[in-house]
C-alpha cells in the first residue's frame, strides 16, 4: 500500500512550507469528526468572495421578487393582513428554495474546483451549475420531498395529542428531528457526486448512500451540529433586525421588508456553509472507501 498523501500545508490559507502557493485548504485524507465540522469553513474561505458575491446577487434577486409578490397579493386581498402575511410567507419560501438550490451548485463546484487545485471564478462556477441543473433540480426535489413529508407528519402528530404541545415539543418533536437527520444522512453527498462523477441524480442519491454506508449515523449527527451552529449564528442576525427595527418601527411594509430579507439571509449562509460541508463530506468518504489520498507514483521512463 502507498503512503498516504502529505497533509502538510493543506489545512487553511497561507504558504506552503516548501514556499510554494497551496491552492488547497482542506486535507484529502480521513477526517475526524471535529475535522468535519471545522473544515468547510476553510474550505470556503479563500473563495469567499465568490460566494458572497453570488449570494448578493440572488439575495437582491429574490427579495425584489418577495416584495412584488407581497405588493400584488396586498392588492388583489384589498390590503388584508392575512392576505398579506401568507403571501410573504409563501413567497419567501418559494424564493428561499430557488436561492437553495443555485448557492447549492455555486458552492459545491466552487468547493470540487478548490480541493482540486484549479480554483474557478464565478462565471465558470455558474456556467458548470447550470450544466447540471436538470439533475440538481432532482436531487433537490428529492430533498424537499424527504423534509415536507417529515414535517407534515410531525405536524399530524402535533394537531393530535391530546394532552397539548408539551408533550409534543418534549417527545415527539426531537424524535422526528432525529427521524429527519437519518434521512438526510443517507443523501448529504448526492450534490458533490452530480458535479464531481457526472452521474444522474438517481445514480447520484445511490451513490451517496453507498459512500455513507455505516456511517450513517456519524454524518446524522453532523447534520444535528450543523443545525445547532445555525440556531447560534441566527441569534445576533435576529438581534440586528430587531435593533434596525426600533429605526423602521412597526410600519406593515419596512418590517415585511426586513423581516424577508433577514429570512434569506440566514437562509444563504446556512446553505453556503451547509454545501461547503458536503463537499468536504464527500473528500472524507472517497478517501475512506475508495483511497482516494493514495498516491501512487509514476513508474521510471515516464510510462503510465
Amino acid at each position: 500500500m502507498q503512503p498516504a498523501a502529505d497533509p502538510a500545508g493543506s489545512v487553511g490559507a497561507g504558504v506552503h512550507p516548501e514556499d510554494r502557493a497551496q491552492l488547497a485548504t482542506v486535507p484529502i485524507r480521513p477526517l475526524s469528526f471535529r475535522e468535519l465540522v471545522d473544515a468547510p469553513f476553510a474550505l470556503l474561505q479563500p473563495d469567499i468572495g465568490i460566494l458572497a458575491g453570488g449570494a448578493a446577487l440572488l439575495l437582491a434577486a429574490g427579495e425584489l421578487v418577495v416584495a412584488a409578490v407581497i405588493g400584488l397579493i396586498s392588492h388583489l386581498t384589498g390590503g388584508s393582513d392575512e392576505g398579506t402575511a401568507l403571501g410573504a410567507l409563501f413567497a419567501t419560501l418559494g424564493c428561499a428554495w430557488v436561492i437553495r438550490l443555485t448557492l447549492r451548485g455555486i458552492t459545491v463546484t466552487t468547493g470540487l474546483a478548490r480541493a482540486g487545485r484549479m480554483p474557478i471564478a464565478l462565471r465558470e462556477s455558474l456556467r458548470r451549475t447550470g450544466s447540471r441543473w436538470g439533475p440538481l433540480l432532482l436531487s433537490q426535489l428529492s430533498f424537499t420531498a424527504i423534509g415536507v413529508a417529515v414535517l407534515g407528519l410531525s405536524g399530524v402528530f402535533f394537531w393530535s395529542s391530546f394532552v397539548g404541545g408539551l408533550i409534543w415539543f418534549l417527545l415527539a418533536y426531537p424524535c422526528c428531528l432525529l427521524w429527519l437527520a437519518w434521512l438526510r444522512a443517507r443523501h448529504l453527498a448526492a450534490a458533490p457526486v452530480l458535479f464531481a462523477e457526472g452521474i444522474t441524480a438517481r445514480a447520484a442519491l445511490a451513490r451517496s448512500g453507498s459512500l455513507v454506508g455505516n456511517l450513517r449515523t456519524q454524518r446524522a449527527g453532523l447534520w444535528i451540529c450543523q443545525r445547532l451552529l445555525f440556531a447560534l449564528l441566527a441569534v445576533p442576525v435576529l438581534g440586528l433586525m430587531l435593533f434596525l427595527s426600533d429605526f423602521s418601527g412597526t410600519h406593515r411594509w419596512a418590517f415585511l421588508i426586513l423581516l424577508t430579507t433577514t429570512a434569506l439571509l440566514l437562509v444563504s449562509f446556512a446553505e453556503i456553509v451547509e454545501s461547503s460541508a458536503r463537499v468536504v463530506g464527500y473528500l472524507d468518504l472517497r478517501c475512506r472507501r475508495e483511497g482516494l489520498d493514495i498516491r501512487i507514483p509514476a513508474p521510471p521512463g515516464g510510462g503510465r
